[in-house]
């Protein structure tokens, strides 16, 4: 698999914190930088060398956030006809119920883990419905069966 899977929901939420990177941190550093560099002696000035920081990470997230989007693949709206990005999923591995949403690392959820389509337990349930039972092979070489008990939108 090339790419990021994104939800429809977490590529606008990443495409919002870029635009907003671009058009508001920026502008805002370098007023930050400029004031802090009239205080005087660079050298000795906190204030702009803590801006100077903050705005390396800011860059650094914009060029993550720019090739994050340029390799995404974005999955369609989510349907609960079958476990794919987007959803949440109930799952029944060895008589442990777990419910997670499905997505990648940059989806996100305030009660529930995001399950990546990229680890082996998400490969192995993407495409199923509910009541359809695949297995997969955990790091440690182990294979599990899983059972998908439910579908929902988030």
């Amino acid at each position: 698999m090339s790419g990021t899977h994104l939800s429809p929901e977490a590529h606008a939420r990443l495409v919002a914190e870029l635009d907003e990177l671009r058009t508001v941190g920026r502008p805002r550093i370098s007023a930050e930088i400029e004031t802090a560099r009239a205080h005087g002696d660079l050298r000795e000035n906190a204030e702009y060398h803590a801006a100077k920081e903050e705005q390396g990470r800011m860059e650094a997230r914009i060029r993550q956030l720019e090739a994050l989007l340029r390799d995404a693949v974005v999955g369609a709206e989510a349907s609960t006809d079958a476990v794919a990005a987007g959803v949440v999923v109930t799952l029944d591995v060895a008589g442990d119920v777990e419910e997670y949403l499905v997505g990648s690392r940059e989806d996100r959820h305030p009660t529930l883990d995001v399950l990546s389509v990229e680890s082996p337990l998400g490969r192995a349930v993407v495409g199923a419905t509910v009541g359809e039972e695949r297995s997969f092979a955990t790091p440690a070489g182990t294979t599990l069966a899983v059972r998908v008990t439910g579908i929902r939108l988030p």
